[in-house]
């Protein structure tokens, strides 16, 4: 269960009516998506941010716009539940720049200054380039 989010986190992106009747008062199912959100979002992070920071930050720690990329995707796999045929087009567009945003910062194209890097050496065992040699040999006689 994922603690990044609160539910009034959700007030800036949808009104709590309209939550609850997507969810139909069950809050396991917003946290089943909250949850799914986050892995997804450390799936394309994981590379080049400490996600285990970035998810385990509470209140005001939290990066604005991690926690906004976070909320796009929950809701976007809540409304997906209620009526995957009439999704409101507003959620398709915010997912798919989530998306966007994520691959971009996995690629490098995006840099998000506040976000905690992974040290040096894991970042390079996650790299998608890595370069390597053998070991120098010593081959005079």
């Amino acid at each position: 269960m994922s603690k990044f989010i609160n539910p009034e986190d959700y007030e800036a992106s949808i009104h709590q009516e309209i939550l609850s009747d997507l969810i139909r008062n069950d809050q396991e199912i917003l946290e089943i998506c909250e949850d799914q959100a986050v892995e997804e979002m450390k799936g394309y992070l994981s590379g080049r941010y400490d996600c285990s920071k970035i998810f385990g930050a509470v209140g005001e720690e939290r990066h604005p716009l991690v926690l906004m990329m976070v909320k796009d995707i929950a809701l976007y796999h809540i409304f997906s539940i209620h009526n995957p045929r009439n999704m409101s087009e507003i959620r398709v567009n915010r997912y798919e720049r989530a998306c966007q945003w994520m691959k971009d910062v996995q690629k490098g194209v995006v840099s998000v200054p506040d976000l905690p890097k992974l040290e040096t050496e894991q970042a390079a065992a996650t790299s998608l380039v890595q370069i390597r040699s053998n070991k120098k040999r010593i081959n005079h006689i």
